[in-house]
């Protein structure tokens, strides 16, 4: 039988997703979490705690507060880094460890940051301080937490990242913390970002010593302090605009990392809708792509064909009478909204099948046009950068 050309990108799409879901490492599973019942450790090790903030007054308050009622059985110290702010980050900070009794006792630490350095990028530039104070407030710490300022902790988060470190002698636990999905657009777009990343960086491969495949999420990572020496520490990462991901391959090159999805542990930080997403994502997708317009090329044609030509393809093969095209192309969809399904029932989706699974190839379409925008910002010199910097 000869195939139409629509049937045949139909089988196409759906040959994709039949190797995404049975060969590419089990990442829409969206399995791999910190076990809620974890066996306490017989002495547990004191932790730093880093996180750099740059005019972040609005949500530092509540990251400070979650961090000062962990459950944890050892010493910690919490360091943030007030990064060159002009909205009251500090005092926020300190509003914060005074509401909960913690003003005086030394666990609370604000360092001024110092101008940015040639060659840096910001975040890595603000921890590489945070870790410098670390080492003198808290020399014996065998690890430090690294954590953004808009990120509120379950009271357990901490305890748990560290037994899952001890038990698997692992340089480096990141935890992919639930995003703000409150709004319209977020609950489009957001499920979608969070699944997106899992087919980038497929969890169960990023775990496996034996895999190349490394990630973190920037939100929350616990770090081996042996493991941040052997790589030079922060200097190592310089200049990276996607610096969690560059540190858990500089780590993984050593030592064993683990990645997986929160549960309690959240982002505070409001997205602001369509104009946010748009522009988290503009930030960074030209660099993740290599700043190459062919790969930026190759990514799109490859979304369309993956997440475009399922829906197309069946209602252009039920209108056409082309039924080939019609039944690969909604077997595609379905395959699709299958894997979508774990994903989306964490950010409260529902069942596989409803609109919201059936609407992922909408989301899709918005990430491409995202990424083509990030391109043409990035050739237009004003691409990756964050709080008033820019590191074209």
């Amino acid at each position: 039988m000869n195939l139409s050309p629509l049937a045949m990108a139909a089988a196409a799409s759906l040959a994709a997703w039949i190797y995404l879901a049975l060969f590419h490492g089990r990442f829409w599973h969206a399995d791999q979490r910190l076990d809620d019942a974890t066996p306490p450790c017989d002495s547990w090790p004191a932790v730093a705690v880093v996180i750099p903030a740059r005019n972040e007054a609005a949500t530092i308050g509540r990251a400070v507060a979650s961090l000062l009622a962990q459950d944890y059985g050892g010493a910690t110290a919490l360091i943030v880094v007030d990064d060159c702010s002009e909205d009251g980050t500090a005092q926020a900070v300190k509003d914060a460890a005074g509401t909960a009794g913690a003003a005086e006792t030394g666990r609370v630490t604000v360092v001024a940051g110092r101008a940015l350095e040639a060659g840096w990028t910001g975040k890595p530039w603000a921890m590489s301080q945070g870790l410098k104070a670390a080492a003198d407030i808290l020399p014996d710490a065998p690890y430090v937490l690294l954590t953004d300022a808009d990120i509120e902790h379950d009271v357990a988060n901490l305890t748990r990242l560290v037994a899952k470190a001890e038990a698997g002698t692992l340089d480096l636990v990141s935890l992919m913390v639930r995003l703000d999905c409150t709004g319209g657009w977020e609950r489009l777009l957001i499920p979608a970002f969070v699944f997106l990343f899992q087919m980038l960086y497929p969890f169960p491969r990023v775990n496996d010593p034996a895999r190349r495949t490394a990630a973190a999420a920037g939100g929350c990572m616990l770090v081996r302090r042996e493991a941040l020496d052997r790589i030079g520490g922060m200097q190592s990462i310089r200049d990276r605009v996607i610096d969690d991901c560059a540190l858990a391959r500089a780590i993984k090159r050593n030592g064993p990392i683990w990645l997986g999805l929160a549960t309690g542990t959240g982002s505070v930080r409001a997205h602001g809708g369509l104009g946010g997403i748009w522009d988290m994502v503009t930030r960074t997708a030209f660099v993740q792509l290599g700043r190459s317009l062919a790969v930026v090329g190759l990514a799109v044609a490859g979304m369309g064909l993956v997440y475009g030509a399922p829906p197309l393809c069946a209602v252009a093969g039920l209108w056409l009478g082309d039924g080939p095209a019609a039944l690969a192309g909604a077997a595609g969809w379905a395959l699709m909204a299958l894997c979508y399904g774990p994903t989306l029932r964490d950010y409260g989706g529902g069942g596989v099948f409803g609109m919201r699974a059936a609407v992922l190839p909408v989301a899709a379409l918005f990430y491409c046009a995202m990424t083509v925008d990030s391109a043409r910002r990035g050739m237009a010199g004003r691409g990756a950068g964050w709080k008033g910097r820019n590191y074209n």
